[in-house]
């Protein structure tokens, strides 16, 4: 609980619509929900709580979608019971997690070894984000090749362990890019996930903070549409029964430094 409210994590495709995330976060962790029904479910309660979008980044949708779903139940809620955290992570601290989870796979010493970035197939733009990052940890880490697969796309990790041995990689290291674990392989390595359940911990709760603090100070509660452009949040009584969430009803129904 936080400020007498009841803390609720939203997680997306980073997370297999959070079904990684309570591993992750261990015994005693806060709830956790997918967007759309699931997320509609948890709210049937009436608790007052913060919803916190569980996203690397990757996931830019996540929190619209989540703050979709909570204007939908604020319609007949007191302001303020309904707080939307703001995302977990960008892309730019995914970069850096990743360069954190790959320096310590590779602590023991040089050698020709690729790092396999590795997150669930999403769509066309979240995959082509992860190239991106791939491009950036390359560029900022002491790696010759940072190659991506994405299971349930392409390339899948199979194809990925190919192309880092045709590059020349004496070694792969499969890296986590998402909540969700890089498998295990015979003919591979596997590190451990980004964040810890300690540092994930940690994470979440300065998220809750904030969004407690925008609240007390600014009577934002994080659910105005960005599109509104009033630059307010919620912290008012108009409501918006037109805007039943879109995901909801969806959700219903050179060779030598190569980087993949």
């Amino acid at each position: 609980m936080s400020g007498g409210r009841r803390v609720v994590l939203v997680g997306g495709h980073e997370s297999r619509q959070g079904r990684c995330l309570p591993d992750l976060l261990g015994p005693g962790g806060p709830h956790v929900h997918a967007p759309g029904s699931d997320l509609q479910s948890a709210l049937r309660t009436r608790d007052r709580l913060v919803a916190v979008p569980m996203t690397l980044g990757r996931d830019p949708d996540l929190p619209d979608v989540t703050a979709q779903t909570l204007r939908w139940t604020a319609r007949d809620r007191a302001p303020g019971d309904l707080l939307l955290a703001g995302p977990l992570g960008t892309t730019g601290h995914l970069v850096g997690w990743i360069r954190g989870a790959v320096n310590r796979a590779l602590r023991d010493g040089p050698g020709e070894r690729a790092v396999l970035l590795v997150a669930p197939a999403a769509g066309p733009e979240p995959d082509a984000e992860l190239f991106r990052v791939a491009r950036l940890v390359w560029q900022y880490t002491p790696v010759r090749w940072v190659e991506v697969a994405l299971p349930g796309g392409e390339p899948d990790v199979d194809e990925g362990v190919e192309r880092c041995r045709r590059l020349g990689a004496d070694e792969v290291v499969l890296v986590p890019a998402s909540f969700a674990p890089a498998p295990r392989r015979a003919d591979a390595r596997t590190a451990g996930p980004l964040l810890g359940p300690a540092s994930l911990g940690a994470l979440i709760r300065e998220r809750v903070a904030e969004a407690e603090r925008r609240w007390s100070r600014d009577g934002d509660d994080g659910l105005a549409p960005a599109a509104h452009g009033h630059g307010h949040g919620h912290g008012h009584d108009h409501a918006h029964p037109q805007e039943i969430p879109r995901r909801v009803m969806a959700d219903m129904k050179g060779e030598e430094s190569h980087v993949g």
